[in-house]
């Protein structure tokens, strides 16, 4: 019997934890029988509340953030189930953004775990346990029974063929931007990373996308079509989509072909933010759920790692921006607050990003540029990334600062007042710099 959260979810991590393994699938460990086995040892708390399911290279945290502020502002109990997390495992799980309290998540996990000691699952390779993920996941789906969700809305955590959430049946599939991302083990190219997002559209179930690239949208309207899924394109569905970054907020505009305007100021800062609300609104009136009423919930949606100011003078924002159209939209959004001769950049990125096509949107708008390690938790080759950063240069001046406490020191250090400190390339160094910020004002 676990006394604490972080007891159980230590427990949970000594399964096979296949999020610290980005260098190929097996078929061993990335699988759906094992899963569907799993839950159904639990009694299938899935299908205990309607759900929808979210999969693509970015965005998902946001869109799914943006459903359930709609659904919620509806009066519907929603949870979130969401990867990875910035500071704390809790964020996983959660009701809408908020915290489960502890007692709830602890009673919820200790029943797991308990019942975990008589479920076995063996096939040809013989016996095999649930992964790490495999048991968040379920966590986060008996954690929404417990409390008597009325929606939950369910992200992937790599691809979607095989990713252990892909046992749902949703009320609708939601497929955002997809990129060049996870290449070892999603493909390397658009269209093998959009087949395996496209396998969680369910038949007879309907799907809204993003914008999407030709080869992916291809994909997704033959999936759609072999499946009989009704299919709603967010370009097919607007007129234009546009934004402007304050200093407060991101002031949206959205035109839609029914000739009917959206207008927003959403505390979610940042461009991208204009587009997945707006993917966010399709999703919800597919599902005859949408009103302008919901618009407020819109506007005050927040979350963390997402252009997210931590202080002002200099101004420190940490983002999880990790591929090359997101790492332009937020260069792009902060060149419209701050003066970017006065910014530094903190980056650091995983091994299996796109670091060719980021690194000169980087060099070509910052002068000074800090390279510093995302954790260990996955794995990154820094001193190949330095190269790449001093190969591709012409003017910054770059450095690589492992630690993260320290890069962020030598960034006050560089920094003026009036400048800027931009936290960029993956969610694990955001975490890493945002521990490190804390330490540092305490």
């Amino acid at each position: 019997m676990e006394k604490t959260f972080i007891d159980i979810i230590h427990n949970m991590e000594q399964y096979t934890n296949l999020e610290k393994n980005i260098d190929h699938y097996t078929t061993r460990n990335y699988r759906l029988d094992r899963m569907e086995t799993l839950l159904a040892f639990f009694n299938n708390p899935e299908k205990k509340y309607k759900t929808i399911h979210v999969a693509g290279s970015k965005g998902k945290g946001s869109t799914s953030k943006f459903i359930a502020a709609g659904l919620k502002a509806l009066g519907y109990k929603v949870g979130i189930y969401a990867s990875p997390h910035l500071l704390d495992y809790r964020e996983r799980f959660t009701l809408c953004g908020d915290f489960f309290e502890d007692n709830i998540l602890i009673e919820v996990g200790n029943n797991i775990l308990d019942k975990l000691n008589n479920f076995k699952f063996i096939d040809d390779w013989g016996e095999s346990f649930p992964t790490t993920f495999e048991l968040f996941t379920l966590y986060g789906y008996m954690l929404f029974a417990h409390s008597k969700c009325d929606y939950a809305v369910i992200e992937t955590g790599l691809g979607g063929r095989l990713d252990a959430t892909n046992t749902l049946i949703p009320e609708l599939s939601v497929i955002c931007p997809i990129e060049l991302e996870h290449t070892n083990i999603l493909g390397d190219t658009i269209e093998k990373i959009a087949i395996e997002k496209s396998k969680i559209i369910k038949k007879d179930i309907p799907v809204v996308t993003a914008t999407l690239k030709s080869e992916a949208k291809a994909v997704m309207l033959n999936e759609a079509n072999n499946n009989n899924s009704p299919i709603k394109f967010l370009e097919d569905e607007v007129i234009s989509i546009s934004s402007h970054t304050t200093r407060d907020f991101e002031d949206t505009s959205i035109i839609w072909k029914d000739k009917k305007n959206t207008f927003l100021k959403l505390k979610l800062k940042g461009s991208v933010m204009a587009r997945n609300v707006a993917l966010a609104i399709l999703a919800l009136k597919a599902l005859n759920l949408y009103n302008e009423n919901l618009n407020e919930a819109f506007n005050n949606a927040t979350l963390q790692g997402r252009f997210q100011l931590l202080q002002a003078n200099p101004d420190l924002y940490i983002d999880a921006a990790h591929t090359k159209i997101s790492i332009e939209a937020l260069v792009d959004s902060i060149n419209e607050i701050e003066n970017k001769d006065k910014c530094t950049v903190i980056f650091g990125s995983l091994i299996d990003k796109d670091h060719k096509s980021i690194a000169p949107i980087l060099l070509n708008n910052f002068k000074n540029i800090i390279l510093s390690k995302p954790g260990s938790f996955k794995k990154s080759d820094m001193n190949s990334l330095f190269n790449l950063f001093i190969a591709l240069n012409k003017n910054s001046n770059i450095e690589l600062i492992l630690n993260g406490e320290d890069a962020l020191k030598k960034a006050f250090s560089i920094t003026p007042k009036d400048g800027c400190i931009l936290v960029c390339g993956s969610f694990y160094l955001a975490s890493e710099i945002a521990l490190a910020y804390n330490k540092i004002i305490k």
